[in-house]
């Protein structure tokens, strides 16, 4: 799992680095108003991307040896439906949002970013199966790739014609490359001669993730919405590059720490010594780090994003700490899921995130450091409380009784 890990928190680091330079490009280019438009869009676009994590992929990852080829056969099917159905639903959105608003850049940006459904089902069977076969550290590299060049291709784009397109389009424009390399990571063809698995056993075990997923990207990109509504555009880009740039870390390791914790507690006949060892890792790699960021962040803010953002520097440090509580929920949440037990990670998902949304409502109007604390505060404590019973379950002692 080390080995794993490690290669996903390089995959991560890269990313960040990559994703930096799209801060200081944008930062120096666009206006704030152009990046609140794109943050909006964004926020929509993966609200919508949420319902792609439906469980299916997880599905080919448990599956047993004799079940494995009509489960990957039915799967297919399913990536095909969902996804063409998720970009038809997104471009009625876009044209929603042209018509009751007017905004023609914003209905723009949410019809690029539909584009991506129309790559994605190709390689999602690979990709899983390929996660089963334990190619992590290619996973990894594959996504951190397709992260970092689509970075590059902001950066440019930033640079050689600013607007909120440049945030958006490089996502549409990597969507091959990811598509490629998973197909080629592990090839894989349907087998008709083996059958298809019953659709209900996918829609039991993945309605309750699938809820998660949309609720635990709510908690993510929602507020923005809340924010924008509330405050306008010139606050919501503010928003947005703190919340970027403190929270990015928190849910860049998260989403890696959860790709390689699954797997390996499938995979691993002592459940209890490979969640001690998630948490040792995990708390151990990401705490230091996340630490050290909130320290450095009134130094680097300034000296990275330029003049007139200083004022970012506090929120940033404070939301860094956020990733250190969200480590063990996210721990707790692939338990949960590795126990057959999605539901309870949905019913904590929908906790936290009523209780964060519920704080930028009333923080809002006392400005960004107010959102910040009550972030970090409202999280720590949920994520704790809810993570208690895996924390319980990893360190507590097996009396010698039950060994006998």
């Amino acid at each position: 799992m080390f080995s794993h890990l490690i290669a996903y928190g390089a995959s991560e680091i890269a990313t960040k680095l990559s994703r930096l330079g799209v801060v200081i490009a944008v930062a120096r280019t666009l206006d704030v108003a152009e990046i609140g438009v794109a943050a909006a869009a964004l926020a929509i676009g993966d609200l919508l991307k949420s319902l792609t994590q439906n469980g299916i992929g997880q599905r080919i990852i448990a599956a047993p040896a004799s079940e494995l080829a009509p489960t990957c056969n039915r799967a297919r099917d399913l990536f095909w439906v969902w996804c063409l159905g998720l970009f038809t639903i997104q471009c009625v959105i876009a044209g929603g949002v042209w018509v009751l608003t007017g905004n023609i850049a914003m209905a723009t940006l949410i019809l690029v970013l539909a584009g991506e459904y129309l790559f994605m089902p190709g390689g999602l069977v690979q990709a899983g199966l390929a996660m089963r076969a334990g190619k992590l550290k290619q996973t990894a590299a594959i996504a951190g790739g397709q992260t970092v060049l689509a970075n590059l291709i902001s950066v440019a784009l930033a640079m050689v014609w600013p607007s909120a397109l440049a945030l958006v389009l490089p996502r549409l424009l990597t969507a091959p490359f990811w598509l490629v390399a998973m197909r080629r990571l592990h090839p894989w063809h349907s087998t008709p001669e083996h059958g298809k698995a019953a659709t209900r056993p996918f829609i039991r075990f993945g309605w309750p993730i699938l809820s998660t997923e949309m609720i635990m990207t709510a908690r993510l990109h929602a507020d923005k919405l809340i924010v924008g509504a509330l405050l306008g555009p010139e606050i919501l880009g503010l928003y947005f590059m703190a919340f970027n740039a403190g929270l990015s870390l928190a849910s860049s390791f998260s989403a890696a720490f959860a790709a390689v914790l699954f797997p390996h507690l499938c995979a691993h006949s002592d459940r209890s010594a490979a969640m001690r060892q998630g948490f040792a890792l995990s708390i151990g790699i990401v705490a230091p780090a996340v630490i050290l960021q909130a320290l450095l962040a009134e130094w680097y803010v300034p000296l990275l994003l330029g003049e007139g953002w200083d004022a970012l520097a506090k929120p940033v440090s404070i939301l860094c700490l956020v990733a250190i509580p969200t480590m063990l929920w996210t721990a707790t949440a692939g338990w949960h899921r590795a126990e057959n037990r999605p539901m309870l990670e949905l019913k904590g998902t929908v906790l936290l995130t009523a209780a964060v949304m519920l704080n930028v409502v009333i923080a809002a109007p006392f400005g960004l450091n107010a959102i910040a604390w009550g972030y970090l505060v409202t999280a720590s404590i949920i994520m704790l409380l809810l993570s208690r019973p895996a924390l319980k379950f990893a360190f507590t002692p097996i009396p010698e009784s039950a060994l006998a």
